[in-house]
């Protein structure tokens, strides 16, 4: 595949020019766009059909049966007012039901089904092969090391997010 790459230069306040491409914000969208299209692929390739959010709420309902849309929504640092439809998707896949909680009539409990442990388990190896092909080109050190910063400057900026992580997994 070739991919040609285009710096584009803009002017700061300050009147210096920067490559686009030396700017924080534009490099974790590029990684972002390579990281969906590796997952996608890998994710099609071996037969399953989840986006990297419907993977990432499958697996934290797998990990906290019963959890409201709402807490979800927390724990996968996904916005509150479109989980619903994540988890409508996920329903009409037959990986996880919804159903109205004991606790709270306004909030809904999700549970996964024997379909959704069965794809988690089956999809398992193009999600561990995604994550390898994201960092092809690094080091074991290197790889290590980038995923060392990315932890500590989403840390850091994470309340800053119009969609914080929360709970257990901001920590």
């Amino acid at each position: 595949m070739l991919i040609i790459s285009i710096l584009v230069k803009c002017e700061t306040r300050e009147g210096s020019l920067k490559a686009i491409g030396e700017m924080p914000g534009h490099l974790a969208r590029r990684f972002q766009q390579i990281a969906v299209a590796v997952f996608l692929a890998e994710v099609e390739a071996a037969g399953y059909d989840l986006t990297p959010v419907q993977y990432a709420a499958l697996a934290a309902v797998a990990g906290r049966p019963g959890v409201d849309q709402v807490t979800l929504a927390g724990l996968i640092a996904f916005d509150r007012t479109t989980i619903a439809g994540v988890v409508d998707r996920l329903v009409t896949k037959g990986l996880i039901t919804r159903q109205e909680s004991s606790r709270d009539r306004r909030a809904r409990e999700l549970t996964i089904t024997a379909a959704g442990r069965r794809t988690l388990r089956g999809i398992a190896p193009a999600v561990a092969a995604a994550q390898q092909t994201m960092l092809r080109g690094l080091t074991e050190r290197e790889a290590d090391e980038l995923m060392r910063l990315l932890q500590k400057a989403i840390a850091a900026g994470n309340d800053l997010s119009r969609a914080p992580l929360n709970g257990a997994a901001a920590g």
